[in-house]
């Protein structure tokens, strides 16, 4: 029972730290976007660039986590991320400089980064240590969570409170969630072992593999990060949907949050490339639906596709990076999200412009919609380099035993 009860708090401190890192340092900025543009002065660019700089921050982890492999540093990484993710929080409340926001933005891409990555490989390598499946929907169930309560948050907030106070009342949220995001994640264990005393190996995959899964994991960040960034601005802006955009990033919560739980199961009978390939299929469709449909309709059943779909792909790839290196699972994690920054860095930067240009945000999610598609291409491809790789394999087998 000990045992059991030890599971969950390591699950609990995951999901606390993703709802701290994710939801308050990082969400919160999405439904406050438009009360900044409306109460601070914040501009359709600058909104933006600031969104870019923080997936920048976010990138600079991703650098961090690919390039270390001691568990004990990044354990110790990790606790900092979750200081920063508090702290950077008040910062927004406590100027009105852009400046000042940029730098929170960056900072607060750190601590994101610190729970997404670093957290994730350090519950990811506790749990295959110890004997449980190599699955993270439960530990990513805390994305959504926290972008449901964030909104839903805002939403409530806005009629008595003013940016600057919210703000506040989300870095007092941070330091609540801090406590168990901190305090039940034990200290790494650093043995080559299992729990049952067996050796942990590395299987990774070709070189190819590798790349074009990086590739294709960049055009998910583009389809993720526009429609997570700017969809509460563009629902407000649609014509009869003035005022809803909060509700719909909730919906967008709401779904996220029980799906990664779902995605594994259905990774379980499809495998995960093809689980990978339904989910991104089902997110174009949510990202368009929107603009393309329109209407109280089209927005909620985009909003629920999105949300069931995104947070999925990420879990998914993170665990199979995890399989492929169970012994240094955030370092493959750090690989792959360098490419998922750096379209986190491009879309919100592009989408600012065509903005600026067009008068709404609703160009940027064609862009979007188009990126997913190309990135369904190139796993459909990765499909045939996952079955070259596997005969190559087999084939070397008898020559190695020989």
């Amino acid at each position: 029972m000990d045992y059991q009860i030890q599971r969950m708090k390591v699950l609990g401190a995951g999901i606390f730290s993703l709802i701290l890192a994710m939801g308050v340092a990082r969400f919160a900025y999405t439904p406050l976007l438009p009360v900044m543009q409306a109460q601070a002065g914040l501009g359709l660019a600058e909104g933006g660039w600031l969104a870019a700089i923080n997936y920048a921050g976010y990138l600079t982890g991703a650098l961090i986590a690919a390039s270390i492999s001691d568990l004990v540093l990044k354990d110790r990484l990790y606790r900092v991320g979750m200081v920063l993710a508090v702290l950077t929080t008040a910062m927004m409340g406590l100027s009105d400089s852009l400046v000042v926001w940029a730098v929170s933005r960056y900072l607060a891409g750190l601590a994101t980064s610190g729970a997404m990555l670093l957290g994730t490989g350090l519950i990811l390598n506790w749990l295959i240590r110890h004997g449980h499946r190599s699955e993270l929907g439960i530990h990513f169930g805390g994305i959504g969570v926290g972008i449901a309560a964030c909104s839903m948050a805002v939403a409530l907030m806005s009629s008595v409170l003013d940016w600057r106070e919210q703000w506040f009342v989300f870095t007092a949220i941070g330091c609540l969630l801090l406590v168990p995001a901190l305090g039940w994640l034990p200290a790494p264990d650093t043995s080559s072992l299992t729990r049952s005393g067996a050796p942990m190996h590395d299987n990774p995959p070709s070189p190819l593999f590798l790349r074009l899964f990086m590739v294709s994991y960049f055009c998910a960040g583009i389809g993720y990060v526009v429609s997570a960034t700017f969809i509460v601005a563009i629902v407000n802006d649609l014509p009869g949907l003035e005022g809803k955009g909060n509700w719909t990033f909730f919906a967008i919560g709401l779904a996220a949050a029980p799906t990664c739980i779902v995605w594994d199961l259905i990774a379980r009978r499809t495998g995960e490339l093809n689980a990978l390939i339904l989910a991104a299929l089902l997110q174009i469709v949510g990202i368009l639906l929107p603009v393309a449909l329109g209407g109280v309709a089209g927005t909620v059943a985009g909003a629920l596709l999105f949300g069931g779909t995104f947070v999925g792909l990420v879990s998914l790839v993170l665990t199979m990076a995890g399989r492929y290196y169970p012994t240094r699972p955030a370092k493959m994690m750090g690989k792959m999200t360098i490419s998922y920054g750096v379209a986190q860095i491009v879309g919100p930067a592009v989408t600012g412009w065509l903005g600026e240009s067009f008068g709404s945000y609703a160009g940027g999610l064609y862009f979007a919609a188009a990126m997913m598609a190309q990135g369904c291409v190139l796993l459909l491809v990765l499909k045939a380099v996952e079955r070259r790789d596997a005969a190559a394999r087999e084939a070397a087998e008898p020559c190695m035993q020989g």
